[in-house]
């Protein structure tokens, strides 16, 4: 027995296993945070999305651990095929920190397929030992495999679930008031003044909104964007919210310098907790803002069933980026023409 278990093969079978049980267990922990994080409240089956890299990571585990050979192979061609897809489409452009940055999901693939392939049969199905184990130590590969991600799982949702389950949404998607704080500001019904979704399912850039008043007045895609970054002067004047009616839903073809973007500091003082101001406050820095209550996606501020848990704010943080604020109180910093169905925004103005 301890020469079969010194055997070079039964080693490489065992950490490929483990490194199989390694990469699922951080997807989930990965998929189960951002369920809760980023797509709690949207329609299903999108919140499942998150879970896809686990249960795919799982299958593929499950499946080299009852046929190491077969399920190697499949590892080994999984992952070349995303290897290539990955480095093909960065030719000129890869570099060092890319490499490393992508070698757990290309090279490290390969290598536990490969692993799997030599050394999974003499791992799992040491003639000698089977017969003779008991019935859990045979099955403790697929005990492991299986439990630690269902036991992170079951972790992250005892931890997150309970917050999220007392989220308030009363439905309203009209203009809102937020008082207190040291804010006093109407922020923008649904339609172009909010969250105005595009058709390839994000919603407008820094830069995209801040050109709409460029000539021919109106949103820009990427192709049609003047080649530099807005500035914090095309975003004041000629911004997306400063064409906006009274009424905030509806984009007229001259300024009405009625509507604006918040600012950073505004944004922040408006963030809500269980339907309240949450007493927020920024220092300057990108980081987590100091609250009373940590805040939470909710409304009147937040649309709960939306996509965007981010929203831009109305000043540039230099010349190619601009601030962003999450729900829960992070103060961030993203290039002006980064756009996706994260990254929505809300027009601001003076209480009448």
């Amino acid at each position: 027995m301890k020469q079969l278990l010194r055997h070079p093969k039964i080693w490489g079978g065992w950490t490929s296993a483990g490194l199989m049980i390694l990469i699922t267990s951080l997807w989930t922990l990965w998929g189960a945070s951002e369920l809760y994080y980023e797509a709690w409240g949207l329609p299903l089956p999108e919140p499942l999305y998150y879970l896809a890299p686990s249960l795919i990571t799982l299958s593929l585990t499950l499946l080299a651990l009852k046929w190491p050979r077969w399920g190697g192979g499949l590892i080994m061609l999984l992952g070349a095929a995303f290897t290539f897809f990955i480095f093909y489409s960065r030719l000129g452009h890869i570099t060092l920190q890319i490499i490393l940055s992508w070698f757990p999901l290309t090279f490290l693939t390969l290598l536990v397929g490969f692993l799997f392939i030599w050394g999974g049969r003499a791992a799992f199905y040491p003639a000698r030992l089977s017969a003779s184990q008991p019935w859990w130590r045979r099955q403790l590969r697929y005990r492991l495999a299986v439990g630690l991600p269902i036991i992170l799982f079951l972790g992250i949702s005892a931890w997150m679930l309970p917050q999220n389950l007392m989220r308030v949404d009363d439905g309203h998607r009209g203009a809102r008031r937020i008082s207190g704080n040291g804010v006093d500001l109407v922020w923008a019904p649904a339609g172009p003044g909010w969250n105005w979704q595009q058709s390839w399912g994000g919603y407008p850039s820094w830069d995209m909104l801040a050109f709409y008043g460029v000539s021919p007045v109106g949103l820009k895609q990427s192709d049609d964007l003047p080649k530099n970054h807005a500035t914090q002067t095309h975003m004041d004047t000629l911004g997306l919210c400063r064409y906006l009616d009274a009424s905030g839903l509806h984009l007229m073809s001259e300024p009405q310098n009625i509507w604006r973007m918040p600012t950073t500091h505004e944004l922040v003082q408006s963030l809500v907790y269980r339907g309240e101001n949450a007493h927020c406050h920024w220092s300057g820095k990108l980081e987590q803002a100091t609250c009373d209550h940590k805040p939470d996606k909710e409304t009147p501020l937040w649309a709960p069933d939306e996509h965007p848990i981010y929203m831009w704010t109305g000043d540039e943080f230099d010349e190619t980026s601009a601030y962003f604020v999450s729900y829960n109180g992070w103060i961030k910093k993203q290039p002006k023409d980064w756009g996706n169905p994260r990254h929505g925004y809300r027009c601001v103005r003076a209480p009448e």
